[in-house]
């Protein structure tokens, strides 16, 4: 999940632990926990298939097609990260209710950099675009990283339905 060397640095869990804490949002509330319903999805390389189960849950909690594509392109990315980075397995969990749904992506690679994503990076920087494409297509992203690894949520606001008249 490193993007270049200057914004975030990726360490397997053993190598380079941060200070162990309950999750965290940036602005400082806890991170919500999967829903007792939520989808699990492990993988390895497998990035199709993550596109194509976020997309079906995507559809089903209600989105657009074309928000249903930015979650998958923001997964798609996240998942990637974990792929190029980590250096392990990385889970994905989805879930949904009437307000929004949200895909939870953990693996054990070390984000040290609490802000990754959250500035637009230079046209000309080799990386960290993916993480800021991310912050730009989802409504919420909440980055969480510790010794256990590092736990990103993509939150997506479903759209109310019509009061019938």
């Amino acid at each position: 999940m490193a993007w270049d060397a200057q914004s975030a640095r990726r360490a397997p869990a053993a190598r380079k632990a941060l200070t162990a804490s309950p999750p965290l949002r940036p602005e400082g509330g806890l991170l919500p926990p999967p829903a007792p319903d939520a989808m699990s999805y492990s993988y390895t390389t497998d990035l199709a298939a993550i596109r194509a189960v976020v997309h079906r849950y995507a559809i089903l909690a209600g989105l657009s097609e074309s928000r249903a594509t930015d979650l998958v392109l923001a997964v798609s990315e996240v998942a990637a990260n974990t792929v190029r980075h980590a250096k392990s397995p990385g889970s994905l969990k989805i879930w949904y209710d009437s307000d929004e749904i949200v895909c939870q992506v953990h693996d054990e690679g070390i984000i040290t950099d609490p802000l990754v994503g959250r500035h637009r990076p230079s046209p000309d920087a080799m990386g960290g675009h993916g993480l800021w494409i991310v912050n730009e297509v989802c409504d919420q992203v909440d980055v969480r990283s510790d010794e256990t690894g590092t736990t990103i949520q993509l939150h997506m606001k479903l759209p109310r339905p019509r009061p019938r008249s």
